[in-house]
């Protein structure tokens, strides 16, 4: 699609050259406290572990001060993670804020923070087997907050057609069918994800989302720390390892492994889950 583009000013190029302001620096966020978690993941005991089988979702719980997995098992596979404070849905994971606050693509350190008006960190990124990969030279990461999540609706916009195992539908079901309700009752709760294994960026000439296959393998792992109690649901998605296509059937999907972890009692030593923002929400008035 074209944009009409205005004429340039005389002092088009000064404007453009306005340092950029990081919104967030470094040093102003509450961090976890890494060297304590470290101690903590270093003696762990599995305590339950779902398979989530290609282009289907599932779902799990985790309790706070837990660890939990996501493991690549058989293929390279990408998945949308979705997570919700187990005692309220109402609280979920803010993708938006969480990118904000930290980047477009999280690893090792980085925290999940949930939406307003809670605004905590509903998890910790504890280990992260792609922190390799770091920015290629596409421009492209891993582990992305900058997509939403593959849904039925976009699919149809752009197809005419209707695909029921788009990660949107395969998040519905998992959280469904941990609530006890069908999915269309359900589906308000799903909300945009930590895109995980997924490799993904801008193009730098017009500045489209774009993704490409995915470096993850049999025995890579994304380990996260429970801030809360948490209900979590991940979707195998659709499109193996986004190296060509998503929403379909075409691709070669593979299923995903999620493991809760247990730490040795003693090892979390003055952690306490973080309470929610402390804003009276008065908004001024």
């Amino acid at each position: 699609m074209s944009r009409e583009i205005g004429q340039a000013p005389p002092d088009a190029a000064e404007r453009r050259s306005k340092p950029p302001v990081i919104v967030y620096p470094n040093g102003t966020l509450p961090g976890a406290d890494m060297a304590m978690l470290a101690r903590a993941r270093e003696a762990l005991t599995l305590i339950d572990e779902i398979v989530v089988p290609p282009r289907e979702g599932g779902s799990f719980r985790v309790p706070k001060g837990h660890f939990v997995r996501i493991l690549s098992i058989e293929g390279p596979q990408v998945g949308d993670l979705n997570l919700w404070n187990a005692d309220d849905l109402s609280e979920r994971f803010f993708s938006g804020k969480t990118r904000a606050l930290h980047a477009t693509h999280l690893t090792t350190g980085d925290r999940l923070w949930s939406n307003l008006p809670h605004l905590r960190p509903m998890a910790t990124i504890t280990h992260d087997t792609l922190g390799w990969y770091g920015f290629d030279d596409d421009g492209a990461g891993v582990h992305d907050v900058i997509g939403t999540r593959c849904d039925p609706y976009t699919h149809r916009l752009l197809s005419g057609g209707d695909y029921h195992h788009c990660c949107h539908s395969n998040l519905s079901r998992a959280l469904g069918a941990v609530v006890g309700q069908p999915a269309r009752e359900v589906e308000h709760h799903v909300h945009d994800v930590l895109n995980v294994f997924m490799c993904t960026g801008f193009t730098r000439d017009t500045h489209q989302y774009f993704m490409k296959a995915s470096p993850v393998r049999p025995g890579d792992y994304l380990e996260l720390f429970a801030e809360i109690d948490l209900i979590g649901a991940l979707s195998a998605c659709p499109g193996g390892d986004c190296g060509a296509t998503h929403s379909s059937d075409a691709a070669a999907c593979h299923p995903l492994k999620v493991e809760i972890h247990a730490p040795e009692p003693g090892l979390l030593t003055g952690w306490q889950a973080p309470e929610p923002s402390g804003y009276a929400r008065g908004h001024g008035q």
